[in-house]
């Protein structure tokens, strides 16, 4: 089986919540978050901060990363299971464009509902629609 990990990035710009999606320059040309495969002996967390610097150029100190409340995803590639984590990582400077390596071609910074058309997958949809609603939920007064 194979396991990845990454990190559904967003920025608050402008007053709207946008999400960061990357084009895949191989395969299906598949728009998702920065993501990777583990690898032997690395654990989950570390495996998304390493393949979110490669793939979007932002470290640990350029995001707010909530540790609490990753989401896994689990389907199939190639008749393959794969399971994906994926934690929430909010952008601390909107400003700071990514920087793609060569695993992708293009990126997009979009709302919500844009996110889930562009990324297309179900399961990848309602991942956002919870997401969304963790961070709509902590912007209300308490």
């Amino acid at each position: 089986m194979k396991k990845a990990a990454g990190f559904v990035v967003f920025r608050r710009l402008c007053g709207e919540i946008q999400y960061l999606l990357l084009k895949a320059s191989y395969g299906s040309f598949h728009w998702s978050p920065p993501k990777g495969h583990v690898d032997p002996g690395e654990d989950d967390f570390t495996t998304a901060l390493r393949e979110t610097k490669e793939e979007a150029g932002y470290d640990e100190n350029d995001l707010i990363i909530d540790k609490n409340t990753p989401i896994t995803l689990n389907y199939q590639v190639k008749k393959e299971p794969k399971i994906v984590i994926y934690w929430l990582a909010e952008l601390r400077n909107p400003n700071q464009e990514p920087i793609l390596s060569e695993e992708h071609t293009e990126l997009k910074w979009l709302g919500k509902e844009a996110a889930k058309d562009c990324a297309g997958f179900k399961d990848y949809q309602v991942m956002i629609d919870k997401f969304h609603e963790l961070i709509v939920a902590r912007e209300k007064p308490q």
